[in-house]
């Protein structure tokens, strides 16, 4: 990541947050590292947040399959904050036919929840 006049701005995902924002999120990442995923949770998650409308497993729909989220992210040292920034700040994606729209937020749900849901993503 690279610091740009008080932003963070990560060079992958182009997504751009207050660096006062994201401090916190940075140091309590680690803590969640060493859980183990549930991937029983991180589905049900995945579904009542309607994430599988657009996402698979392991084929493309109109979003990426969370196979290729992993293997793109697998040797990225920040993936886990930006995966975290992306279901849960609504950046404009681009779309399998072009266009971009806005990403859907998760909503009520707690940061553990959803870690467990980004960590299932990182293990597919």
């Amino acid at each position: 990541m690279t610091l740009n006049m008080g932003k963070v701005m990560t060079n992958r995902a182009n997504i751009k947050v207050s660096l006062f924002g994201i401090l916190p999120l940075i140091f309590s990442f680690h803590a969640f590292a060493d859980e183990p995923v549930d991937a029983d949770a991180a589905i049900k998650l995945a579904r009542s947040q309607n994430c599988l409308r657009c996402h698979a497993v392991s084929k493309r729909k109109e979003g990426p399959s969370y196979a290729d989220v992993a293997k793109r992210y697998k040797e990225d040292k920040d993936a886990e904050i930006i995966i975290f920034q992306e279901i849960t700040q609504s950046p404009r994606m681009r779309m399998s036919d072009g266009h971009k729209e806005a990403h859907r937020a998760i909503q009520n749900a707690s940061k553990e929840q959803i870690m467990n849901l980004v960590h299932w993503i990182l293990a597919q």
